[in-house]
């Protein structure tokens, strides 16, 4: 939906994905979507990687999209045993502390991938670590999306997220065995994910905390420095929305959505601009940030 604020329309996406990480569009052409749709402002928030913002930065200029630079981290909540996301919005672009605490979880995703295709091979399937490869040009590595591409393009499924996604990646419980190529991977932890955002002078938002039953934990996190939950989301119902917008007036955090776009490796069919904020919610955003930048220039 297009807001008119001050007599100009807005559209503002502050959750998206690029080829750098799992999606299936280039910048260029995540923010050629994003023109097209009629999106003004676009957060870029790859998994666990800056790479790429400064020059999306450049694109959004010339084609009149105002990106703001962003990360999306994969962490964990290892008191509740659940997976957790949290965004940095307008963190810098290359910040020595991102590398330090997310380079290895990239190396070790990626390696993870390629263990997964050889347990694949192993059990029969035609597909080669090559060819994987090769649908994750460009970005940081290889994730599971590629490897269902793969699959998909032999004819073993037809769709990225399904059936087969679920049985060949399942992590097992007491009554049912791991799928064929789970291959577990450590996450951040959640706090850890937090510090590191302020250090690199970003904004600690929870992404899509009803995704995860995430609820619980944000008392805990507002006290390790989260400033922001997620209230729109594609994968958010009523109910998620109204426990985010209460515990956003709990906590007076700021509240953030967007379509979490990522292409032909979307589970959820959301388009760039499908949901989003108001320029009310971003200037909210936007005004803390000029306060970082004053207190850390008082430093």
């Amino acid at each position: 939906m297009r807001l008119l604020y001050r007599g100009e329309y807005t559209m503002i996406d502050l959750h998206c994905h690029t080829r750098i990480s799992d999606n299936s569009f280039s910048i260029e052409d995540v923010i050629q979507q994003a023109e097209e749709n009629g999106v003004t402002h676009l957060a870029i928030t790859d998994h666990d990687t800056t790479i790429g913002l400064e020059m999306a930065m450049e694109i959004g200029k010339q084609r009149g999209v105002e990106i703001i630079p962003a990360i999306e981290v994969s962490a964990y909540d290892f008191k509740r045993g659940t997976r957790a996301h949290i965004l940095g919005h307008f963190i810098e672009p290359g910040h020595e502390a991102i590398d330090e605490l997310c380079a290895p979880l990239i190396k070790q995703r990626h390696q993870a991938s390629k263990q997964m295709v050889e347990k694949l091979m192993e059990a029969g399937y035609n597909i080669t670590w090559e060819e994987v490869l090769s649908y994750a040009e460009g970005g940081t590595g290889v994730y599971k999306q590629h490897i269902m591409h793969a699959l998909l393009d032999k004819g073993y499924t037809d769709r990225i997220y399904g059936k087969l996604y679920k049985e060949l990646f399942y992590r097992g419980d007491a009554d049912h065995p791991p799928g064929v190529a789970y291959v577990p991977i450590t996450y951040i932890d959640a706090f850890d994910a937090i510090k590191m955002i302020k250090k690199a002078k970003g904004i600690p938002v929870i992404a899509h905390p009803g995704q995860f039953n995430n609820f619980d934990a944000v008392s805990e996190w507002v006290e390790a420095g989260l400033e922001g939950i997620e209230v729109k989301h594609p994968l958010h119902n009523a109910e998620h929305e109204a426990k985010a917008l209460d515990l956003s007036r709990r906590f007076q955090l700021f509240t953030t959505g967007g379509s979490d776009f990522h292409g032909f490796y979307s589970d959820t069919g959301s388009t760039l601009g499908s949901l989003g904020v108001t320029m009310d919610e971003l200037n909210a955003l936007k005004l803390r940030k000029e306060q970082q930048e004053v207190a850390s220039d008082r430093v």
